[in-house]
C-alpha cells in the first residue's frame, strides 16, 4: 500500500513515525495530513534505508537540489561530488536531471550514494533514447515514455516530475496569446514538440490512469510539472500558465482517488507583487496539495546572481504557503553548475526556507536564531560557528579577517556589543554597591 493509502487506513508507517519525530508533530496529526493529501512522504519501498522527508502543511519548508550531467559535461564524477556537497550542506532531497553520458548508470550511483528522496524527470530518458534509436525526440512512442517511468520506479526513484497537465488546449492558449519567453521547461518543450509533430494529446494526460497504476504500484509521489511556467516576469500569471494549473487541479483529485501521493510544481519567473497571489491561487485550485516552487525568480536581469533572485522569491513564496523550494544556482541561465555553485545555491535556498519557517511559526524555527544571537552578544565565536547555516564560510572569513580584539574586524575595539556590555556591567556594579 502507498503512504496515503496506509494513512487513510489509520496505519502509522515507520517513515511517517520518523517524519513526525523530526518535525515535532504528533504522529496522529501527521497521519491525518497525509491522508488528506496535504503532506507527502516520497519513499519508494524499493529503498529500505532511505531517510524519509515530509513535504507539506504544518511542516518545515524543504529544499531540493537539482544535479545531473549534460551533453557538454557528461562526467559522472562531478555529479557525485555534487551529491557529496549537497548532503554535507543538508539538502532534503535530490533530483537527477542527467541528459548526457550513461544516465542510467549515473542515476543508479546517486540512488546508492544518497539515502534521501530522489526525484527524476523520466521524459528525459525516453527522449534521449528516442534520439539514439530513432533519430528524433518526436519519434518517441507512448510506450517508450511509460517504459522509462516504470524502469526508474523499479530502480527506487521516489518522486517524478511528470508534465501531465500540459495539454493540447494549453498549447493552443500559448499559440494564440504568444509570450516573451515562450516555453523554458525542458520537459515541457519535449512534450510540446512531440504533441505538435504527432498531432496527438500528451500521453501522460491522455493515459493518466496508466500513470496512476505505475505510481500506485511503486508508491511514486507524482510531482506535476509545470511545462508552461513563465520564463520571464513579463509572462507571469498568463492564460497558458493558468490553463495548465487548472488541469493540474483536476489531476490532483484523480491521483488521490487512486491513493497516489501528489504534489504540484509552480512558477517560474514571477514579479515580487504576484508571488503570494500565485501561491494562494495554486493552493486553492489544487485543493491544498503540497506546492513545489521553482524559484520563483522575481527579476530576469541577474544572470550570475540568480541564487539571490530565487531566494528572494522563495522566501516570499514559502511564507505564503509553498512547501518545497527548488534551489537555483549562480549558473542558472548560463551553464551547468559547478560543485561550488551547488553549495552556494543550496545555502541560498536554505536561508529562504528558514526565513519563511520563522514567519510560518514552524516549531523550533527560532531556536537557532536565539542561540546564535545570544552567542553573538557574548562574542562567543565558537558557539556562533556551531549554529551558523554555513559554518565553513564562517570559519573561512574569520580566519582571513580576524581582529586583534575579541570582536570582529569590522569594528574591532569599537564593537557596539562590547561597549554596551561594559557600560551595563559598570552600571550594575554601581547599583550593587549602593545596596550596601
Amino acid at each position: 500500500m502507498t503512504q496515503i493509502e496506509q494513512a487513510r487506513k489509520g496505519n502509522i508507517t515507520p517513515s511517517l513515525k520518523k517524519v513526525a519525530a523530526e518535525e515535532g508533530i504528533a504522529p496522529e496529526k501527521l497521519l491525518n495530513l497525509v491522508a488528506q493529501g496535504k503532506v507527502v512522504i516520497p519513499h519508494n519501498p524499493k529503498r529500505t534505508s532511505i531517510h524519509p522527508v515530509g513535504i507539506g502543511q504544518k511542516l518545515s519548508t524543504k529544499v531540493n537540489v537539482n544535479i545531473g550531467t549534460s551533453m557538454d559535461f557528461p562526467q559522472e564524477e562531478n555529479e557525485l561530488k555534487k551529491v557529496e556537497i549537497s548532503l554535507k550542506y543538508g539538502t532534503d532531497t535530490l533530483m537527477d536531471l542527467s541528459t548526457g553520458g550513461d544516465i542510467t548508470k549515473i542515476r543508479r550511483m546517486i540512488l546508492k550514494k544518497a539515502l534521501i528522496p530522489l526525484g527524476t524527470v523520466p521524459v528525459y530518458q525516453a527522449a534521449i533514447e528516442a534520439i539514439e534509436q530513432r533519430n528524433s525526440i518526436v519519434n518517441m512512442t507512448e510506450d517508450d515514455l511509460f517504459s522509462a517511468i516504470e524502469t526508474q520506479a523499479k530502480e527506487g526513484v521516489d518522486f517524478m516530475t511528470l508534465h501531465a497537465g500540459l495539454t493540447s488546449k494549453g498549447i493552443e492558449r500559448l499559440k494564440k496569446q504568444g509570450r516573451v519567453g515562450d516555453i523554458v521547461s525542458r520537459g515541457g518543450a519535449f512534450h510540446v514538440a512531440w504533441m505538435l509533430h504527432n498531432q496527438k494529446e500528451n500521453p501522460l494526460y491522455a493515459h493518466f490512469d496508466r500513470l496512476l497504476e505505475v505510481a500506485h504500484k511503486y508508491d511514486i509521489t507524482l510531482s506535476l510539472g509545470d511545462g508552461l511556467r513563465p520564463g520571464s516576469v513579463l509572462d507571469a500569471t498568463d492564460r497558458p500558465q493558468l490553463e495548465e494549473l487548472l488541469t493540474m487541479g483536476e489531476l490532483v483529485k484523480r491521483a488521490w482517488e487512486q491513493n497516489v501521493q501528489v504534489m504540484v510544481e509552480g512558477p517560474g519567473h514571477i514579479p515580487l507583487d504576484q508571488v503570494e497571489m500565485n501561491i494562494k491561487l495554486q493552493k486553492r485550485v489544487c485543493h491544498e496539495a503540497p506546492f513545489y516552487v521553482l524559484g520563483p525568480l522575481v527579476t530576469d536581469i541577474a544572470p550570475g546572481y540568480d541564487h539571490i533572485v530565487s531566494a528572494i522569491g522563495g522566501a516570499i513564496a514559502a511564507a505564503a504557503g509553498a512547501d518545497f523550494l527548488c534551489y537555483v544556482t549562480p549558473s542558472e541561465h548560463l551553464g551547468l553548475p559547478s560543485v561550488d555553485d551547488v553549495r552556494v545555491g543550496l545555502v541560498a535556498a536554505k536561508i529562504a526556507a528558514h526565513a519563511a519557517d520563522i514567519v510560518k511559526g514552524v516549531k523550533g524555527a527560532l531556536d537557532r536564531d536565539l542561540k546564535i544571537s545570544e552567542a553573538r552578544k557574548k562574542l562567543d565565536w565558537t558557539e556562533q560557528q556551531k549554529h551558523a547555516l554555513d559554518p565553513h564560510k564562517f570559519q573561512e572569513i574569520r580566519k582571513k579577517r580576524k581582529s586583534k580584539s575579541t570582536a570582529c574586524s569590522m569594528c574591532g575595539e569599537f564593537c557596539a556589543l562590547q561597549i554596551v556590555s561594559e557600560f551595563l556591567k559598570s552600571e550594575k556594579e554601581e547599583a550593587d554597591d549602593l545596596c550596601f
